[in-house]
C-alpha cells in the first residue's frame, strides 16, 4: 500500500489541497493520501519541520511526504528529494529538511531537475506530485535529479548555551491548537546543561521553577475542587516530542485565553532558563 502525506500552509478555504489530491489519484488510483496538516502558518518553515519530524515516524517506511510550504522555485530555493530513515521527503531547499534530519546524514539527497517545459506557478502540483508518483512506482531518485551534498541549514533557531554554562537561551518555535508555547529547548539539553541544579524559566514577566511530567501533575487533586488552582494555572513541562512547553491548564484561545495570550508571547519570542 503506497502512502503519500501532505503538509502545507494552504489552509482549507481554497481548492489547492483538493486539486493536489485529485491529481495524485489520477496517476495512482489506489494511493492512500494522508493529511498531516494544512494549517501551517504561512511560510513558517520551523513550524513545518516541528510538525513533520514528530509525525513521519508514525507512518510505514517507504511513505512519501510532500511538503508545500515556501515551495516556489527560485535559484536560491531549489527543489529537493531526500531519503531518510526509510522515508522520502519532497520540498524546497528552505531549511525544512535540515531541521527534520538535524545532524544525521540523509541516505540520499537529490536536487530535482525535471522542471523543463513545466509551468511552475504551483510547484506542489506541477513538480512534487510527479516526483511522488515516480517514487510510488519504485523509480530511482537519481532519475529525477542529481545528487547534492549540501542543503540550506537553519541554525538561528537552535538554542544558545551561555559561555558560563548556566543559561539556555531559547525561543518559541510553535504554538499549538490550545495556544501552548513549544520552545526549541529539548529535555536532553535541559538535563545535559542543568546537571540536576535548581533553575528558573523566564518568559517575559512569567517565571517557572518547576517542570511537571504532565498537565494533571500541576493540579493538587487531594484538595476539594473548589479550592484547587485550576483555571489559569500556568505550567511548564516537556511534551511528547521532548520539547519544553509553556502552557495554561485547560486553556482555550477562544474563551479563557491561552499561554500565548496570557504570557504575552508569540512565535520566536525568547525563553531563557537560568541554572543556580
Amino acid at each position: 500500500m503506497a502512502i503519500v502525506t501532505l503538509t502545507t500552509d494552504f489552509g482549507h478555504k481554497d481548492y489547492s489541497v483538493s486539486v493536489i489530491k485529485g491529481a495524485l489519484l489520477q496517476q495512482l488510483p489506489d494511493l492512500t493520501i494522508v493529511d498531516i496538516s494544512h494549517q501551517i502558518s504561512p511560510y513558517n518553515v520551523s513550524e513545518t519541520a516541528y510538525i513533520l519530524k514528530n509525525a513521519f515516524r508514525a507512518f510505514p517506511e517507504g511513505s512519501i511526504h510532500i511538503i508545500g510550504v515556501e515551495s516556489e522555485w527560485t535559484p536560491e530555493n531549489i527543489h529537493l528529494a531526500m531519503e531518510y530513515e526509510g522515508h522520502y521527503f519532497i520540498c524546497a531547499d528552505n531549511g525544512i529538511l535540515s531541521m527534520i534530519k538535524e545532524d544525521v546524514k540523509a541516505t540520499k539527497l537529490i536536487e530535482i531537475t525535471i522542471h523543463q517545459n513545466v509551468v511552475r506557478s504551483f510547484p506542489v502540483l506541477d513538480i512534487f506530485i510527479h516526483v511522488a508518483a515516480h517514487l510510488v512506482r519504485k523509480g530511482a531518485l537519481e532519475i529525477i535529479g542529481k545528487p547534492i551534498s549540501q542543503i540550506k541549514e537553519l541554525t538561528n533557531i537552535k538554542p544558545v548555551i551561555h559561555p558560563e554554562g548556566n543559561q539556555i537561551l531559547g525561543s518559541v518555535i510553535y504554538i499549538d491548537n490550545y495556544g501552548n508555547l513549544i520552545t526549541n529547548i529539548k529535555k536532553t539539553l535541559f538535563h545535559e546543561i542543568g546537571k540536576s541544579r535548581s533553575f528558573t524559566i523566564f518568559a517575559r514577566s512569567v517565571k517557572f521553577k518547576t517542570v511537571y511530567k504532565g498537565y494533571g501533575d500541576a493540579i493538587d487533586f487531594e484538595l476539594p475542587k473548589s479550592k484547587r488552582e485550576e483555571d489559569g494555572k500556568k505550567l511548564a513541562l516537556f511534551n511528547s516530542a521532548g520539547h519544553l512547553e509553556l502552557a495554561v491548564y485547560k486553556s482555550n484561545p477562544l474563551t479563557v485565553g491561552s499561554a500565548g495570550s496570557l504570557f504575552g508571547l508569540d512565535y520566536r519570542d525568547p525563553v531563557t532558563i537560568k541554572f543556580d
